[in-house]
């Protein structure tokens, strides 16, 4: 009697099914013909396939079978299809029921709706998707600053280069001919080294590598060196050679980020001397090594109340003119993300503090330096 009621407790509160030993369904409960839409009828005699999303990949079928038919409990978090064409998710735990010879007479699996909860994350991860496509839009506007202001010169020269060659040619001047055909190359290889950079910088599909902090960052002053130099920004970095995992363009546009933050404040609270001076050096915990990244300016720092709040997307201490409010909410993300890190925020003696922590491994250790 004690047995049946607690089988009545959990066909009542879960999603129950059990199938015989090919996998062919014995049994449902009114709460998996509910959220799969089908009738008993219709499930009885069938495999779990009327239910199989075309979305998972069949290696998950055969680790799941090759699981329970070794005797093993398999547990997964699994996305269904019900009869209307809509999907489920269920939390999904497989159980083989062994006879009192030790073989399997059947399996049964208990299951529990996590839709709502998947769904919730799914649509979190598109909103981050979303804001990490604004985010690269505005570092893709800086960029096309960027070149075209660099471009300026050499096209210049370009133009009297190509108008000496001209003259030269007419006075069949083969030495100067030549000098200037090979300056003409020189530009315009150096112009087209400049999309290069831009496209590397910018290429989705990068894959995780090896790479020196100090080359990260170096990019990002190359970048806004026109910037820099325009609003008269002394920039000092402090480095010693430290290698990390990841992708270097996405740490690139974390200090992009904050350089250019550092200017706006500069700009808004009047500040006539500016400085930025960036630290890379390593800190010990134990037996753990991390690489710090210390950016530090003198722009006059960050309200103490809005110090909790800057990482959150949309917030933003600017006139809404000027900031969005997503540059630190992204940069957060990718040094969670990219760098297994952290980032936070300090106020110190003149302007703000942002300190970046990765952990290193201990081989990494042993490179810097080098």
């Amino acid at each position: 009697m004690l047995l049946e009621q607690y089988k009545e407790a959990i066909e009542n509160s879960n999603i129950v099914s059990k199938t015989d030993i090919n996998g062919v369904i014995t049994f449902v409960n009114d709460e998996f013909c509910s959220i799969s839409k089908y009738s008993r009828e219709e499930l009885i005699g069938r495999t779990h396939n009327v239910v199989k999303h075309p979305d998972i990949p069949i290696e998950n079928f055969q680790k799941l079978w090759t699981t329970i038919t070794n005797k093993k409990t398999y547990k997964a978090t699994v996305k269904n299809r019900a009869k209307d064409g809509s999907s489920f998710y269920l939390n999904t735990t497989i159980t083989p029921i062994l006879n009192r010879h030790g073989e399997i007479e059947e399996f049964i699996a208990i299951r529990y709706n996590v839709t709502k909860e998947i769904e919730l994350k799914l649509a979190l991860a598109k909103k981050q998707e979303l804001l990490f496509m604004q985010s690269r839009f505005a570092s893709l506007g800086q960029m096309i600053a960027n070149i075209a202001h660099q471009w300026r010169q050499p096209l210049s020269q370009l133009n009297l280069t190509l108008f000496s060659l001209k003259k030269a040619s007419e006075k069949s001047d083969k030495e100067n001919i030549l000098k200037y055909y090979n300056n003409s190359k020189k530009l315009i290889k150096d112009m087209s080294q400049t999309i290069e950079d831009f496209s590397n910088f910018f290429n989705p599909n990068k894959k995780t590598i090896s790479f020196y902090l100090t080359d990260a960052i170096n990019d990002a002053i190359e970048i806004l060196k026109n910037d820099i130099k325009k609003n008269k920004i002394d920039i000092t970095l402090s480095s010693e050679n430290i290698l990390v995992n990841g992708i270097s363009n996405e740490l690139t546009q974390v200090i992009i980020n904050l350089i250019l933050n550092a200017k706006d404040a500069f700009l808004i609270n009047n500040i006539q001397k500016r400085q930025i001076n960036i630290t890379v050096l390593k800190s010990y915990i134990g037996i753990k090594v991390f690489a710090l990244i210390i950016i530090e300016d003198n722009a006059g720092g960050i309200i103490e109340t809005d110090l909790e709040k800057i990482f959150e997307p949309y917030f933003s201490t600017k006139h809404a003119s000027v900031g969005t409010g997503i540059g630190l909410f992204i940069s957060k993300l990718i040094i969670q993300k990219s760098l297994n890190g952290t980032i936070e925020a300090i106020n110190s003696n003149e302007g703000a503090k942002f300190i970046i922590t990765i952990p290193l491994l201990s081989k990494e250790t042993n490179v810097s330096n080098a």
